[in-house]
């Protein structure tokens, strides 16, 4: 059950969290020796209110931020006991490290320079022997495990690598990011500015200023007696962790890596801070006179931990949405104006069960920001729920805003944090009823199985005594703009949505775009808000892919495979046909690799494969007609193309692939 399987992965995720809790204090107890300091750093590390929130659903970022903590306790352990098991042992976990995120070499390059600071100060030739026959183990054990651990690493290590090293300097960010105000779309990376706001206004402020004291007072001590960093171990492992955060930050500016949704990628930056606060507070407590001043410096800390506790419980259970008090949280609407406070959208379950509790009984229609916010809920509300297109406070709905309504027909629920999540229960009968009465009182743009209205932006189809066989199908619309610059950047980044194709491209069903009234089907779709030159738009059916199949039949196909395939050179586009073929066959995944003659047409997230992608199945692109054939028809870009690498797949592997170059 869905629910199950959510919640399974909510407690798994959390539990790797508490365990680099746990580590957290065992480190800090190598680290101060004083197991009170240490509980101090592992409360610090856990309460804060954000990573809080997404050690329970974040199963990317917080997991990397658990398995740092670990390996820098790794890394201490190894230089402390200076033995070639416990080097082995340290490689072993940073290789498993850089395995969950590339991020992690970080830690690879700090323990290869610091064995190497070790050289100068080592006794004699059998000491230089011993640091650089441990060092060369630990590079070796790392080097190992992250292959191991890499199976995309095991048919080319070299060429791959560097391919992952490419993918993580450019990674698209394929969004939207509200910031400061101002909505982001950075290709070549955030401003230099936006990891440091997002960190200082999201964390809690004591933490942030003992942290603050802790590195002044590292850095205080390595410049009095630089020399002592050769053997004062605790003084250089701290130092290592106040150059952890400054050069990760540096080097997100430098190589324009893309950081987006708050400072989620840079949670791992959060591990060492735990630690520096409690070298700060221990620097402050030693550098006061007087035991009345230890106690009061002690009594304010606790204060700061009291007071975070207090928010954590305040606003649960949307700490994700946590800001501190650097920022004006009397003014919540100031807030998400000016930031994204709620994009993974954890308020739905509340705003969800609201609804359900204020509608005990029937089907609910409902325009939801994420769908799959429904799939934790029993099984018996899911099945009352159908998630129409989504909705978001402020902006163009898929449905077209009308009259200042912020949802038609609809009741609206606001979810008690920062209001920024909106559900909207719609009633198919009066909204697409007024649909089908508006288009009716006009000349469509074309007439066929449905005929198409253009009705302000949108596209909204109409057929009168449908059957369910026009509901089961599928719609497609292409839309050429006026001027192709028109094609929004950030449509690069979504499968489906190719700048590279010359048009901007939406598949939908009928059963989440449309309803069926009085016997009657309405469908509407968005247009873009750019100049449209034209619109290529209509159904997959069993009839239509029987019109592509007769189409095609007439000449002999490019290639003979499993699927037939066939290159129309006018409309730019491959059909692929399979008389007689098989539920396996429906069922598997079409791939469509293009290699252009000149990669520089290619849009700037593909250019590292080096070849345009496009992934789909025979309901999406096509149909099985009634004679048992299966066709399926994909577009193709508009530039230049050296060769094409196509074929279907399954979970198992691929079912057949084909490779040729496309006639002149």
């Amino acid at each position: 059950d869905s629910r199950d399987v959510f919640l399974a992965r909510h407690l798994l995720t959390h539990l790797f969290f508490l365990l680099g809790g746990a580590f957290c204090y065992l480190l800090a107890c190598r680290l101060f020796g004083s197991r009170a300091l240490a509980l101090v750093a592992m409360i610090l590390f856990l309460l804060h209110p954000r990573i809080y929130a997404h050690s329970f659903f974040n199963s990317k970022d917080v997991p990397f931020l658990a398995a740092f903590m670990i390996a820098l306790w790794l890394v201490h352990r190894a230089f402390r006991r200076d033995t070639l098991a416990a080097f082995l042992l340290c490689g072993a976990g940073v290789g498993l490290l850089v395995n969950l995120r590339v991020m992690g070499l970080i830690l690879f390059a700090a323990v290869l320079a610091l064995r190497a600071l070790d050289l100068p100060a080592a006794d004699g030739a059998d000491g230089r022997k011993r640091v650089l026959l441990t060092g060369g183990a630990f590079a070796l054990a790392a080097i190992l495990t992250f292959h191991a651990a890499s199976p995309i690493l095991w048919t080319d290590p070299p060429g791959r690598f560097a391919e992952t090293l490419r993918v993580f300097g450019s990674f698209p960010n394929p969004s939207f990011n509200l910031f400061r105000g101002e909505w982001l779309y950075a290709p070549h990376g955030p401003p230099f500015e936006y990891a440091p706001v997002w960190v200082g206004i999201t964390t809690p402020p004591a933490t942030l200023l003992l942290a603050a004291t802790g590195a002044l007072t590292l850095a205080w001590s390595g410049l009095r007696r630089p020399r002592a960093l050769l053997r004062d171990g605790p003084t250089r492992f701290g130092l290592l962790l106040v150059a952890i955060p400054i050069l990760t930050a540096v080097a997100v500016v430098v190589l324009e890596n893309n950081v987006y949704s708050g400072w989620r990628q840079l949670y791992f930056l959060y591990a060492p801070l735990p630690l520096l606060a409690v070298f700060g507070l221990r620097g402050l407590v030693r550098a006061l006179d007087g035991r009345w001043m230890r106690v009061g410096t002690g009594a304010l800390a606790g204060a700061a931990l009291v007071v975070t506790t207090v928010s954590l419980a305040r606003i649960h259970p949307h700490q994700d949405s946590y800001f501190s008090l650097l920022t004006d949280r009397a003014a919540p609407e100031r807030l998400a104006s000016r930031y994204d406070v709620n994009y993974w959208n954890q308020s739905g379950r509340d705003v969800l069960a609201g609804i359900l509790g204020d509608h005990s009984s029937g089907p609910l229609r409902i325009a939801s920001p994420h769908g799959f916010q429904r799939l934790v809920l029993p099984a018996d509300d899911r099945g009352r729920i159908t998630v129409t297109r989504d909705f978001r406070s402020g902006e163009r709905n898929f449905h077209e805003l009308r009259a200042g309504q912020p949802c038609p027909g609809s009741a609206v629920y606001v979810s008690r944090i920062y209001a920024v999540t909106l559900y909207c229960i719609v009633d198919p009968v009066a909204y697409f009823g007024e649909l089908r009465r508006e288009a009716q009182a006009a000349e469509p743009l074309n007439r066929s199985r449905f005929d198409a209205h253009r009705i302000g932006n949108m596209m909204v189809y109409v057929r009168d005594g449908c059957s369910r066989g026009d509901m089961d199908t599928r719609f497609s619309l292409r839309a050429y703009p006026v001027d192709p610059a028109d094609l929004p950047d950030h449509l690069r980044g979504f499968p489906g949505h190719r700048a590279a194709y010359g048009f901007e491209k939406r598949d939908f069903d009928f059963r989440r775009y449309g309803a069926r009234i009085d016997g009657d089907c309405v469908a509407v779709a968005p247009l873009p808000e750019y100049p449209v030159a034209r619109i290529e738009t209509g159904q997959y059916t069993p009839a239509w892919a029987g019109a592509a199949r007769r189409v095609v039949a007439e000449a002999e196909p490019l290639v003979r495979a499993r699927f037939d395939v066939w290159f129309d050179a006018g409309g730019r586009t491959l059909t692929y046909v399979r008389d007689g073929c098989s539920p396996e066959d429906a069922d598997a995944r079409f791939f469509l690799h293009v290699h252009p003659a000149d990669e520089g047409s290619l849009p700037d997230h593909r250019r590292t494969h080096g070849f345009d992608n496009l992934d789909f199945n025979l309901r999406q692109q096509g149909a099985r007609t009634d004679g048992g054939s299966c066709v399926a028809v994909a577009p193709l870009p508009a530039y230049p193309i050296a060769h094409i690498h196509t074929g279907q797949f399954t979970a198992d592997g691929r079912r057949w692939e084909v490779e040729f170059a496309p006639p002149e």
